[in-house]
């Protein structure tokens, strides 16, 4: 059943790949199977094979999700595969705030670079050819 604010009651479950997909921890329904037929999703510590395991309200899943292991507390099943900020309201993530800091941390790295490294510039390959060009290199 469904309430007046959109979402399903607490007594009912909802497949677990269907679920993964609508809290965006999968960007297809197709690889959202693929985790739990691999056995990579476990449901309150219980390991699960099967991409049709019903997932309810208070459940807590266990997964990987790029370099980490995500933990989340299931709040709502959900309706819908709606925008990032109402996915967020399907789960809370269970992760110690050390780790959430810390992936925080490698985001801001991961995306820039040190300087000199990488391949030069325009303006870097120009200044080398007026170089090479003084030095009759």
């Amino acid at each position: 059943m469904i309430d007046s604010a959109g979402q399903v009651q607490s007594n009912h479950s909802m497949r677990l790949d269907k679920w993964l997909w609508y809290a965006r921890f999968s960007k297809s329904r197709t690889t959202a199977t693929l985790l739990c037929t691999d056995g990579r999703v476990r449901i309150n510590r219980r390991r699960i094979s099967k991409a049709h395991a019903p997932v309810r309200i208070g459940d807590v899943l266990t997964f990987p999700q790029a370099k980490k292991i995500r933990v989340v507390r299931v709040l709502s099943l959900g309706r819908r595969r709606g925008p990032a900020t109402e996915a967020a309201t399907l789960y809370e993530d269970l992760a110690p705030p050390e780790q959430q800091k810390s992936s925080e941390l490698e985001k801001t790295i991961s995306g820039r670079r040190l300087p000199g490294s990488g391949r030069p510039t325009k303006s870097d390959r120009r200044a080398v050819d007026l170089l090479k060009a003084r030095y009759n290199v």
